[in-house]
C-alpha cells in the first residue's frame, strides 16, 4: 500500500505561527516533531511506499523534515500551482501501477488512537480490494460546523452533506448515522482513475496530459502550464458524490484536524491550571489559557484566552473565538503584509535567513547556508550587498571572480553584480548580510543559475 500525503494547503487558520511559507503541517509542535512527521511515521507502520505531493517551496521543508527522521526512500510530485485534491490525487495515482492500493492523508491531521487507526487501515483495504472507494467517517463528538458529513447506512454512503449550520450539525448527531468527513480515502490508484474518468473527464484528461509531460528526473514536477489547464476540484465533488462504489469505514481514533487554536490547545499538554504546558509561562491566578511563545509570558488573573506570540506578530483572542483568526488573515492580506506569508526566519532550500532589521533605505539579515549548499547565482537591480563572516568558510562568487571569506572577514556586492554564495565545508556557514538601496523586497532577485530549478 502506498501513502499519498498531500501537503498543500497554508493553514491560515493557526496563524500567527502557521503561514503560507511554514504552514502548520511543518510546524514542530508536538515533542519537537510536525504534524507531516507524525504522519509519516504513523503511517509507514502501514504502507511500503509514500508519494508527497507538495509545491516547490515545501517541497524543501518536506526533504528536510524527512532527513530528521532518516526517511530517504519517496517520491515526490511538485504542483506549481494548487488544483485541489482531485487533480492531486489524480497525478499521484497516474505515477503508479493502476492496482497499487493507495491510502491518501492530509499531512496535517493528528491521530492520537493510532492502534484503532491500523485497525481501521486493514478494514478499508479489504473494501479496496473490492474495487471500492473507501472514505474514513469520524464518530462525530459534538455538533461540528466546521467538517462535511458523511450520511451512511453501515458502511454504505446515502449521501455527502455540506458544513451544515449548528442546528442542521445537531440534527446530524442526534440522528446516529452520520460521520465528519475526514478527508482521508483509500482505492486502488486504477479504480480511481476510472472513477474519475467516468465522472471528471476533462480532470482526468488534462491530469493524464500534465502527467505525461511532466519532468521525472528525480522529482515528478508538472508545468505551470499544464497545471493550470486542469480544471480545480475536489476528490468529493470530482468522485465521491457521484459514484456508485463508495464505502466509509467508521472510525473511532481520536482524529483531529487542528483547524482552529480551540482544537490545538485540546492537544496540548497542560499544567494544573489548565494552561498549556511551557517554560516561558509565569502563572499569577490565571486558568485555562493557550499561550505559545519563545518569550516569557507573564499572566495576572486572566482565564480562557488564546495568546499566540511570535517574532514579529501577537495574536490574543477569546477562547471559542479563534475560527475568526481568518478574519484577521484576510485583513493583512488586504495592507499587503507579507505577515500572512512568512516569519522573520525563512527556510529556503540551501538553509535559512532571518530578518533582523527592515527598515527604509537597508535591511539585515543572519543567513545559514548547509555544508555542500549554495544560493542561485543572481543579481539585484535596487540594492547593494555587505556580507560578513561569522563561522564556516564561505566561497563567494563576484562576476567572474571566485573567492574565500572567513570568519571575521567580509566582503561587498554592488548593485547590478552577479553573485554566488556557497558553503562546501562541513559546517554550518553562518554571516551577516547589510543589504543597503532604495528596494531591498524578496522579489529583487534575478536568477541566472539556481541549483533548485525556482524561477
Amino acid at each position: 500500500m502506498t501513502n499519498i500525503i498531500l501537503c498543500g494547503g497554508s493553514g491560515t487558520r493557526l496563524w500567527p505561527i502557521s503561514r503560507t511559507l511554514m504552514p502548520k503541517q511543518f510546524v514542530q509542535l508536538f515533542n519537537g516533531k510536525s504534524l507531516f512527521q507524525l504522519t509519516v511515521e504513523r503511517n509507514s507502520k502501514a504502507c511500503d511506499a509514500q508519494v508527497i505531493v507538495s509545491n516547490a517551496e515545501q517541497y524543501f521543508l518536506s526533504v528536510d523534515q524527512l532527513c530528521e527522521l532518516n526517511v530517504t526512500e519517496n517520491t515526490f510530485l511538485l504542483e506549481p500551482v494548487g488544483r485541489n485534491t482531485a487533480p492531486a490525487i489524480a497525478l499521484a495515482c497516474l505515477a503508479l501501477e493502476p492496482d497499487e492500493i493507495v491510502l491518501v492523508t492530509p499531512s496535517d491531521h493528528l491521530i492520537r488512537n493510532e492502534q484503532r487507526y491500523l485497525e481501521v487501515l486493514e478494514q478499508a483495504k479489504l473494501e479496496a480490494l473490492q474495487d471500492n472507494l473507501v472514505t474514513f467517517g469520524i464518530t462525530p463528538a459534538y455538533p461540528e460546523t466546521g467538517f462535511g458529513y458523511i450520511e451512511a447506512r453501515g458502511t454504505d454512503v446515502i449521501s455527502f452533506k455540506e458544513k451544515p449550520d449548528s442546528a442542521t450539525a445537531q440534527r446530524y448527531i442526534d440522528a446516529g448515522n452520520y460521520y465528519w468527513n475526514s478527508g482521508m480515502f483509500c482505492f486502488k490508484a486504477g479504480v480511481f482513475l476510472n472513477e474519475l474518468k467516468q465522472h471528471s473527464p476533462l480532470i482526468y484528461d488534462s491530469a493524464q496530459l500534465a502527467y505525461a509531460n511532466a519532468s521525472k528526473e528525480g522529482v515528478i514536477r508538472v508545468s505551470y502550464a499544464d497545471m493550470e489547464a486542469i480544471p480545480e476540484d475536489s476528490i468529493d465533488y470530482a468522485v465521491m458524490e457521484k459514484s456508485s462504489r463508495v464505502k466509509v469505514i467508521p472510525s473511532d481514533i481520536d482524529w483531529s484536524d487542528l483547524g482552529s487554536f480551540d482544537a490545538l490547545y485540546g492537544e496540548l499538554p497542560q499544567e494544573a491550571q489548565g494552561n498549556t504546558l511551557t517554560d516561558n509561562h509565569i502563572n499569577i491566578d490565571s486558568h485555562n489559557n493557550l499561550i505559545l511563545s519563545h518569550k516569557t509570558i507573564a499572566t495576572i488573573d486572566i482565564n480562557d484566552l488564546i495568546i499566540i506570540d511570535t517574532e514579529d506578530a501577537l495574536l490574543i483572542s477569546k477562547k471559542g473565538s479563534s475560527q475568526k483568526v481568518k478574519e484577521v488573515v484576510s485583513e493583512l492580506k488586504k495592507r499587503d503584509s507579507h505577515l500572512p506569508n512568512i516569519h522573520l526566519t525563512a527556510h529556503r532550500p540551501w538553509g535559512t535567513y532571518t530578518v533582523l532589521e527592515d527598515t527604509p533605505g537597508y535591511k539585515i539579515k543572519r543567513i545559514v547556508v548547509r555544508p555542500g549548499k549554495r544560493l542561485s547565482l543572481q543579481k539585484h537591480y535596487h540594492r547593494n550587498e555587505h556580507w560578513i563572516v561569522l563561522s564556516g568558510t564561505a566561497t563567494v562568487t563576484v562576476g567572474d571572480n571566485t573567492f574565500l571569506v572567513r570568519p571575521n572577514e567580509s566582503t561587498y556586492i554592488k548593485m547590478g553584480e552577479m553573485h554566488r554564495l556557497e558553503n562546501k565545508g562541513k559546517i554550518d556557514l553562518v554571516l551577516i548580510e547589510a543589504q543597503v538601496g532604495e528596494y531591498t523586497g524578496e522579489d529583487d532577485i534575478v536568477r541566472i543559475d539556481d541549483d533548485f530549478k525556482r524561477i
